[in-house]
């Protein structure tokens, strides 16, 4: 019970996940700043913003429907904290259970129905509106990310845990093969989309629709919300790590390899996010369907061909 307290907790659930977010959340400000030829913030901005938004008054809006307004940001935290634990128990600890990548995929979901009942609570069109977009963005990515995930189970021999999918890569990891190149770049893709970053900031547009969603959100409620993409910045590549780049080794240069496997993945989302403009949602809804949909269909058509 202690052990899986700490594993919760600490590492590598909430507290590991949420720091490591917040600085990697600093990481993407910082080089986004120089593509922008911009200085860009400290090392600690990311921290203040944070512990300022708990300091701040929650603003209620009259017309919500409020436990639903309330409990949106904090259910999404607690799922984003079990992902960490469920994902990064194979990765640090090598421990799992039969079926828990189907658990991981259920999770994974979570977050987005919490935008999208937490934008819809608010009473606010903008916000409303934002959720109608982020039902449709889900509905846009979530087969492809499906299939995403059981490429690298097919591959493995129908494998459906975790720490088993890792050791099936231990003679190479499967983005070694053609099936494992389409699977990693699609699930790149659609992680992107799941963070609502660009090219598929679509829910959130500022321009557009002022943050969409989280317009009518403030104080701790909306710091939460900022931490849970943050968190996603890690539960994410991990579980493409996992699933594609065969784990981490963490004894001696497998450490610094490690490293490099997160920070490539890391880099990668930044540099999309900055050289791509906004799409519009029926044109993300095209290329997730009439593109990507077919490409990663034949991506698992060669994993069961073992290609």
């Amino acid at each position: 019970m202690i052990d899986l307290l700490f594993y919760l907790l600490i590492f590598p659930g909430l507290l590991f996940t949420a720091v490591l977010g917040l600085v990697v959340g600093w990481v993407d400000r910082k080089v986004s700043a120089r593509f922008q030829y911009r200085v860009g913030p400290p090392f600690f901005q990311n921290f203040n913003d944070f512990f300022k938004l708990l300091g701040k008054q929650t603003i209620i809006v009259k017309d919500s429907v409020k436990s639903m307004f309330i409990s949106a940001p904090l259910v999404s935290f607690g799922t984003l904290s079990l992902l960490a634990m469920l994902i990064g128990l194979p990765l640090f600890f090598g421990q799992s259970f039969g079926g828990d990548i189907f658990v991981v995929m259920y999770l994974m979901v979570i977050h987005s129905v919490m935008v999208v009942l937490g934008g819809s609570s608010t009473g606010n069109v903008y916000s409303s509106l934002g959720a109608g977009r982020e039902i449709k963005l889900v509905l846009a990515d979530e087969l492809i990310f499906i299939i995403v995930i059981l490429i690298p189970i097919v591959a493995s021999g129908y494998e459906l845990e975790l720490a088993a999918l890792i050791k099936a890569q231990s003679s190479g990891a499967f983005i070694g093969s053609v099936n494992g190149v389409i699977g990693f770049l699609a699930g790149l893709l659609c992680m992107q989309a799941k963070m609502t970053m660009q090219p598929f900031d679509i829910p959130e547009a500022e321009t557009e629709i002022v943050e969409g969603p989280l317009m009518e959100y403030s104080g701790p409620l909306l710091g939460f919300w900022k931490l849970n993409h943050f968190m996603m910045y890690v539960v994410y590549p991990f579980l493409l790590i996992l699933l594609y780049l065969g784990g981490f080794n963490l004894q001696g240069w497998g450490i610094l390899w490690a490293v490099l496997k997160y920070l490539l993945i890391v880099v990668l989302m930044i540099i999309l996010k900055n050289t791509n403009p906004r799409l519009q949602i029926d044109t993300a809804l095209k290329f997730f369907w009439k593109i990507l949909f077919p490409v990663v269909l034949i991506g698992l058509i060669l994993a069961v061909l073992g290609v």
